[in-house]
């Protein structure tokens, strides 16, 4: 697993809740650095903060999707927001995460994506099964 996120302080949260649970090859700090280490290191999964230096998470993802890298992507904001959610799941990303729910639903999220299904946070309120239909244009294979 792969993390990128620009605030050491939430970084070092991050870490904490999943290196129980899953290998953490690298943490970076930008979405530049972002591509870099994904690219180089291929890791099943990659947790990645929208807002970033130079590439954003969701500039990041569409990046790597350009470039073949095949890594499940999570994507976390501080906004439960419909809008940045499905632009989220376009860009390539398989699941989309606030940061306030991350203690709780994180893990759950990771496992969901490794098993090839799509996770978004209940937060946003919507339906999940449409909301995916809408954003991707299928259903997702998982439930929230």
């Amino acid at each position: 697993m792969l993390l990128a996120e620009d605030n050491p302080m939430m970084a070092k949260a991050l870490e904490g809740i999943v290196e129980r649970d899953f290998d953490l090859v690298a943490t970076v700090g930008d979405g530049s650095a972002l591509v870099e280490a994904a690219s180089r290191l291929q890791p099943d999964v990659i947790v990645a903060d929208i807002s970033m230096p130079l590439l954003s998470g969701i500039e990041a993802t569409r990046e790597l999707r350009k470039t073949g890298v095949h890594s499940r992507i999570i994507l976390l904001t501080m906004h439960a927001d419909v809008p940045i959610a499905k632009e989220a799941l376009r860009s390539g990303a398989s699941g989309y995460l606030v940061k306030l729910s991350a203690a709780k639903e994180l893990v759950p999220a990771i496992r969901q994506v490794l098993l090839g299904k799509t996770y978004v946070t209940p937060l946003i309120g919507e339906d999940p099964e449409t909301f995916m239909k809408d954003s991707a244009g299928k259903a997702s294979g998982g439930s929230l």
